[in-house]
């Protein structure tokens, strides 16, 4: 078990028992990547920023019952997902669209390359935006949260294979997309600039 392990499951099982600033340290540490994974996802901040209280909220509630961790930032990004899926359900029942791409790439002409670094990081955050939801998510846990082939598989509720194939498929888009933003550099070296 590595360090990073057993440290989460020290700070688990403390929490578990009550402890107060164990659950503040959790909050803490994990909320940022929690929010900017969650505001990709739902229609505004406010939604992301809601399910991730109720999720802490449960998380304290049902402290006594919750089962052994031990990578606090797998789990939280997991149950995080479901009261996402579980939002848009209730959404999609009154009418609402989820996952919204309010970006329209069609109404842009890049016909020159672009070396401004600012409008170039824009344009690759537009490109990202314009993703299905799937690969958008696929990436954004990859490549944003650094999680492997089989955690996001475990997040997303879908094989690995079906992670591999969506990661593919996301990045041959945006290598084609980036190619016209830019073709003299190299699209992993575009896609870094951002995260």
């Amino acid at each position: 078990m590595s360090n990073k392990e057993t440290n989460d499951v020290v700070l688990w099982n403390a929490f578990k028992l009550g402890d107060e600033e164990a659950f503040a340290e959790i909050y803490e540490d994990h909320y940022p990547a929690l929010y900017a994974y969650g505001k990709k996802f739902m229609a505004d901040a406010t939604s992301a920023e809601d399910s991730i209280q109720e999720l802490f909220v449960n998380l304290w509630r049902t402290k006594a019952n919750l089962s052994e961790v031990t990578n606090i930032k797998f789990y939280l990004f997991r149950c995080l997902r479901r009261n996402i899926y579980k939002q848009q359900q209730k959404e999609e029942k009154v009418g609402q669209a989820s996952f919204e791409v309010l970006l329209d790439l069609d109404s842009q002409h890049w016909d020159e390359p672009v070396f401004d670094e600012r409008i170039l990081t824009e344009k690759i955050k537009t490109l990202l935006q314009s993703l299905p939801e799937r690969q958008l998510e696929a990436i954004t846990l990859r490549y944003y949260e650094n999680f492997s082939n089989r955690e996001i598989a475990e997040i997303m509720n879908i094989s690995e294979k079906t992670v591999r194939n969506t990661l593919y498929n996301a990045l041959v888009q945006l290598r084609e997309s980036l190619r016209l933003l830019n073709p003299y550099m190299h699209p992993l070296l575009l896609l870094s600039m951002i995260l």
